[in-house]
């Protein structure tokens, strides 16, 4: 294959970058112009292409493969025929009718995806596509972009956690460019001095600390879940999704010291009994100073969910300090939640989940507004006001050796700043729950600290 500096040329010649005056969507005036689709026209540099950017990459880090629309498509396509890289595609916008899925192909959850950008300036094109790609439950760690335009986007990038492969920069093929004459000095001169006073400034969000969010709390049980995790040094909510009342009280005492709330699926038990199982489970959380979350998940009428609340065998509201609702009912729907909170159900990872991104900006109008609500289940940040519970959180995926940081407590603390992180199976289904949760405890309380 011909050398790098040859192959820019050959790109360079279908007119890929124009200098002289453009004024950009931003409004800003450059003194050059990149539009990389005219490279789709030609196979067999789009073939070239595709190969320069393949041997810059571990491809043995990557399950699948997508372009961000719409001029990394033909690349991200040539680049999946190249590699035997399965190809997910990206739509602009969702259609409205049909599936009105984002994402189109065959993938599950856990895979982990390369992105194709043409090219890079501020980031933000990418940061659109990143949520609705890991909304189905998939990893992506690294970014490959054709050209650099060194304003600020991949640095941006980089400091959120994505590793970023480049092939070009702006100043690199400008240096190519003045030795084959095409550029002279001046000119060079004037493109460096308009990227020097045209970097993209971002400024990265600092999350609020347990202690900040407390000053600011406005209900009861908000303000304990956050004092216990002060008191405790911990941010972990186990889920005890077992079958009897033996194995839950057994697993809440053993975790307990480590948790700031235990998360019950109470109509999964075979043996219900209030008074054989509520009271000793208030007795434990009283005594190892959590809270219970009960993960009903309401999603009916008010009327319909203050019965389910209030009577029937469970009779959840006589014990549980917080449960978990839908809002797909409206904002009155939740006003039957008295004297506890409520977590808002705003999205889900499962695949083909229809809390689409329309879904989820009108949740968190709803979750924002009502007294009622304490926080939100999603898989991405949060309004401020709101606590964040992310649920599959795992230390085993941080080592699977292909990239993967998809809900490691690292992830979820740092890139969708999460407040607890809810673990499941790592710890009721572990050899010994004790020892389990109390790494998660200090690995979920690391991962915080690091985040701040």
């Amino acid at each position: 294959m011909e050398s790098k500096r040859a192959f820019f040329l050959e790109c360079y010649e279908l007119g890929i970058i124009k200098f002289g005056k453009f004024t950009l969507k931003s409004g800003i005036e450059s003194p050059f112009y990149v539009d990389l689709r005219p490279l789709a026209s030609d196979p067999k540099i789009l073939k070239h292409l595709a190969n320069y950017l393949l041997e810059m990459l571990p491809l043995d880090n990557f399950d699948l493969i997508c372009g961000v629309p719409y001029a990394a498509l033909p690349m991200a396509t040539a680049m999946s025929l190249e590699s035997y890289l399965p190809l997910i595609i990206k739509r602009k916008e969702a259609k409205e009718y049909g599936t009105k899925k984002m994402i189109e192909g065959i993938f599950t959850k856990g895979q982990n995806c390369l992105l194709v950008e043409d090219v890079i300036t501020s980031g933000k094109s990418l940061l659109e596509t990143i949520p609705e790609v890991e909304n189905e439950g998939i990893t992506v760690s690294d970014i490959v972009v054709v050209l650099d335009r060194q304003q600020g986007g991949r640095e941006m990038l980089e400091n959120k956690g994505y590793r970023v492969h480049t092939l070009f920069t702006i100043s690199e093929v400008c240096v190519i460019l003045k030795e084959e004459g095409y550029l002279d000095d001046e000119e060079v001169k004037r493109i460096q001095d308009f990227l020097n006073g045209n970097v993209v400034q971002f400024k990265e969000e600092k999350r609020l600390s347990y202690e900040q969010k407390l000053e600011c709390s406005d209900h009861s049980v908000k303000t304990r879940l956050l004092e216990i995790a002060i008191e405790k040094n911990s941010n972990l909510i186990a889920s005890a999704d077992v079958m009897t009342t033996a194995e839950l009280l057994k697993l809440a005492d053993e975790v307990g010291p480590h948790i700031v709330a235990l998360k019950t699926h109470i109509d999964i038990l075979t043996d219900f009994d209030p008074d054989a199982t509520i009271l000793p489970l208030k007795d434990l959380a009283a005594k190892h100073n959590f809270l219970l979350m009960e993960d009903r998940k309401f999603a009916d009428i008010g009327n319909t969910q203050e019965l389910q609340f209030t009577y029937g065998s469970y009779k959840i509201s006589n014990w549980a300090d917080f449960v978990t609702s839908h809002v797909i009912g409206g904002y009155d729907s939740l006003d039957c939640f008295r004297n506890v909170g409520v977590v808002a159900i705003v999205s889900m990872s499962s695949k083909g989940t229809l809390t689409d991104k329309n879904y989820q900006e009108e949740a968190l109008k709803v979750a924002v507004s009502h007294p009622n609500v304490i926080g939100g289940v999603s898989q991405h940040e949060v309004p401020e006001e709101l606590l964040l519970f992310t649920p599959g959180v795992n230390l085993a995926d941080a080592g699977d050796g292909k990239g993967q940081q998809y809900n490691t407590p690292e992830h979820v603390f740092s890139k969708i700043k999460t407040d607890f992180m809810i673990v499941g199976r790592g710890i009721y289904k572990a050899d010994n729950p004790e020892t389990a949760a109390l790494n998660y405890k200090i690995a979920g309380w690391n991962a915080y600290l690091a985040s701040l």
